[in-house]
């Protein structure tokens, strides 16, 4: 897609485009985000957080006088759309953890997302998922006001996406096929990094798996058709999951990632072995001064090495490379999935290009294979730009592959 802003800087361009794609589901307004937009300096990450919270508290500001007025839908739209700017104001902050910006407009974006919840029909109920000593923050999305048990949907985002961000990205899409829905951040995701400093971990099954356990307990669970979709990253961790929690019935991967890591070897030169390492040395001057340089280079690879110390929690750009190894489907694991899969493929992927067809391949399950293109206007990473498009296609292989019949109109 043609960068009609911030025509230097890909990630920033591609974050618009994300926010652009909320308008679908309520999380944006387009002359909201253009105006925005142009008042940011490209590559300017003071400039982005400090517009974007400027819009964000302008538009709280406004929903919470509809609120006190008892205009209870100009409110919700209003808090919805914050919530989303909010979370764009905190997006490029990570490279400094002890910045308090980032946990004031984490915890901003949260509260305007539950407020915009409440006034929800049937109401979006935040939960807390019981997991190992602690809880995940999650909502529940309950598609009527009936009982009973529906197919149901457990979503989570990626390397940087937030559990509301959810809402746009698929859950209300979910509900208005009559799905029940389970959204929920993981370790190393916003809500658990942010209020209990918990870091990702490979082994994705045992955070789905109390995930499943808490969806068992409610009465609007069809045990019998769960299904898991993985966006972003979560397109390499929801496919992982499945390889060993078999009481799924199919997983999306959204977008499909076979090696996370390939962020990192792709650019090594030689042998993989030895630059794997070269990685995990204790100290290695040659290649931590390679990395400096890499990020001084490129805005993607500035933004991800930051993002990844903060959300791996390691110490430096090196050391989120060496986590970032262990996070594949190889050594047999794709193979391991039973359950039908469906992965995404977006023609244009900024991020994981080629990633989807490699999961794809060593896929042994029934699996099948969507591809977007840019003529569709959903050739970004994972459709950004068409979100109802490509919720079209997903949700009707869902319900084809758990035979839901969609409600009546």
């Amino acid at each position: 897609m043609k960068q009609l802003l911030f025509p230097n800087d890909p990630p920033f361009w591609y974050e618009t485009v994300r926010t652009f794609g909320h308008i679908a589901y309520g999380g944006a307004d387009f002359g909201e985000v253009v105006s925005t937009s142009s008042r940011i300096a490209e590559g300017d990450y003071e400039s982005w957080h400090d517009e974007w919270l400027a819009t964000a508290d302008r538009v709280s500001g406004e929903a919470g006088r509809a609120l006190a007025a008892g205009h209870s839908i100009s409110a919700r739209d209003g808090f919805l759309r914050a919530s989303n700017y909010y979370r764009s104001a905190e997006f490029y902050l990570h490279g400094n953890p002890p910045d308090p910006r980032h946990d004031h407009a984490y915890h901003r974006s949260v509260e305007c997302f539950e407020q915009a919840a409440a006034l929800f029909t049937p109401r979006i109920e935040p939960v807390r998922i019981p997991y190992e000593d602690t809880t995940l923050p999650g909502y529940l999305y309950r598609a009527g006001t009936t009982g009973g048990p529906r197919p149901t949907l457990i979503m989570h985002n990626g390397f940087d996406g937030t559990a509301e961000e959810m809402h746009f990205f698929g859950a209300m899409a979910a509900v208005e096929r009559g799905y029940t829905v389970l959204v929920f951040d993981g370790p190393g995701q916003p809500g658990p990094r942010h209020r209990d400093g918990l870091v990702f971990r490979p082994d994705w099954e045992n955070v789905v798996g109390p995930v499943i356990d808490f969806a068992l307990t409610l009465p609007e669970v069809d045990a019998d058709r769960i299904g898991l979709l993985g966006l972003s990253m979560g397109g390499m961790l929801a496919p992982r999951a499945a390889a060993f929690e078999h009481r799924l019935a199919a997983v999306i991967a959204l977008d499909g990632v076979y090696d996370v890591s390939s962020i990192v070897t792709s650019s090594a030169t030689g042998d993989r072995a030895e630059f794997e390492r070269r990685l995990r040395a204790a100290s290695d001057p040659e290649l931590d001064a390679e990395f400096d340089r890499a990020m001084a280079a490129s805005p993607v690879a500035r933004w991800a090495m930051n993002q990844g110390m903060w959300a791996m929690g390691a110490g430096t750009p090196r050391a989120f490379g060496a986590a970032l190894l262990d996070y594949r489907l190889g050594d047999g694991v794709a193979e391991k999935i039973q359950c039908p899969t469906l992965v995404c493929e977006a023609a244009e992927d900024l991020f994981f290009a080629g990633q989807p067809q490699q999961l794809y391949d060593h896929l042994t399950c029934p699996k099948t294979l969507l591809a977007f293109t840019e003529e569709e206007g959903a050739g970004a990473h994972c459709q950004s730009g068409a979100q109802r498009l490509a919720f079209a296609r997903i949700y009707d292989w869902l319900d084809d592959t758990l035979r839901v019949q969609s409600p009546a109109s």
